[in-house]
């Protein structure tokens, strides 16, 4: 076997390989002790920028229902319309891990629907991995994915499908319930998740799980603990208008955008564009 196929890249951002990021990749980057990012992707022109950048692990979120669809919440997306843009994250990308959201209503009422979601992702999408939320309640479906070899990313803490039962979006694990996150995490480890995201929780309930887990955390509004971090890719780029507490806004993509329009507007109106280096003659 050749050594391009057995090697390991020498990190997940940024590294070098000719290959998908696995998720064996992102357990050896667990034990090195290495830090990673991952972002939400919705379409392939994004996606491609993000993984020629380097990021490791591309999300194709139901926050898509939010960023893309308009909606007020993630509960309105499906399955049919989150296939296509998985599909189109994942032909935009070479290297990054993809991971798609199974949308609330998909997989929750048993391990079999569960697995003809995910299995629709896997084929039909082409995703490599898939993620769904909830702890005890769903083992089932995540030893039933993991059994039927689809890698799985659990999800903790603020579960937004879960939304309307935690009367809001709200901290999630403090006090008692903090214990019962740390029991969810290690289920969800012995069923077979190969990680697990933790939202809203803690800064050091987030501590206590990475430690005690031997598979990657990813936080966002989790603090600095977490293996991994995860941001909306509009949220980091500033076009959220009210981004939550947790959000570090990188760059003003709106303010750009609207100087650009602005610009080409003011150029079509007075008559500057097209010039004649942008016709054909």
């Amino acid at each position: 076997m050749s050594s391009s196929v057995t090697s390991q890249p020498t990190s997940l951002y940024g590294g070098q390989a000719g290959r998908r990021i696995t998720v064996r990749d992102i357990s050896a980057a667990k034990e090195r002790g290495e830090k990673w990012p991952m972002v939400t992707a919705y379409d392939a022109m994004t996606a491609r920028v993000f993984d020629e950048a380097g990021i490791p692990v591309l999300l194709v979120g139901d926050s898509a229902a939010m960023v893309v669809y308009g909606y007020d919440s993630t509960l309105p997306v499906s399955v049919d319309d989150l296939m296509p843009l998985t599909a189109a994250v994942v032909r935009g990308s070479s290297r990054a891990l993809v991971v798609a959201d199974l949308p609330f209503g998909s997989y929750q009422s048993s391990p079999q629907q569960a697995l003809e979601t995910a299995a629709r992702f896997m084929k039909e999408a082409g995703a490599h991995a898939v993620k769904l939320e909830g702890g005890r309640r769903v083992l089932p479906q995540v030893e039933a994915l993991v059994s039927a070899g689809i890698p799985v990313m659990g999800h903790l803490g603020l579960t937004p499908q879960s939304v309307n039962a935690f009367g809001g979006y709200r901290v999630q694990g403090r006090g008692q319930s903090g214990d019962e996150l740390m029991a969810d995490a290690k289920d969800l480890e012995y069923a077979g998740a190969f990680s697990v995201v933790l939202e809203c929780v803690p800064t050091d309930l987030a501590e206590r799980v990475t430690t005690s887990l031997s598979i990657p955390t990813i936080g966002i509004g989790a603090g600095p603990a977490t293996d991994a971090q995860v941001l909306v890719w509009q949220d980091l780029m500033g076009l959220t208008p009210r981004p939550a507490k947790f959000v570090k806004k990188y760059f003003d993509l709106a303010g750009e955008m609207d100087r650009a329009v602005r610009a080409f507007a003011d150029e079509v109106t007075t008559g500057a564009f097209p010039t004649p280096e942008h016709s054909y003659h």
